[in-house]
């Protein structure tokens, strides 16, 4: 899974973020590679080593917003993205 690979270089081999994205981004570019997810268009998303919600969570939006229209978190910050409901 790219958030796993995202993560190992982040965390495990201190990479910044904004050269992880972009490692997975020219990664999931080369021939023969194809993602079965959404990672190719989160990783399109402008700012994204900063933005908060982040990565992952981008990657998890997408995955419910593309299967049922609506993601129910308890994540406030998921507010700021399209198609999700806060739970209280």
């Amino acid at each position: 899974m790219i958030a796993e690979a995202y993560f190992a270089l982040h965390y495990h081999y201190h990479v910044p973020k904004a050269d992880a994205l972009r490692l997975l981004e020219a990664f999931l570019a080369e021939a023969g590679i194809s993602s079965l997810g959404y990672a190719p268009t989160v990783l399109n998303t402008p700012n994204l080593a900063t933005a908060n919600p982040g990565f992952v969570d981008r990657l998890i939006h997408a995955e419910y917003k593309a299967k049922t229209g609506l993601m129910l978190t308890f994540e406030k910050k998921a507010a700021r993205l399209p198609g999700v409901k806060v739970l209280s």
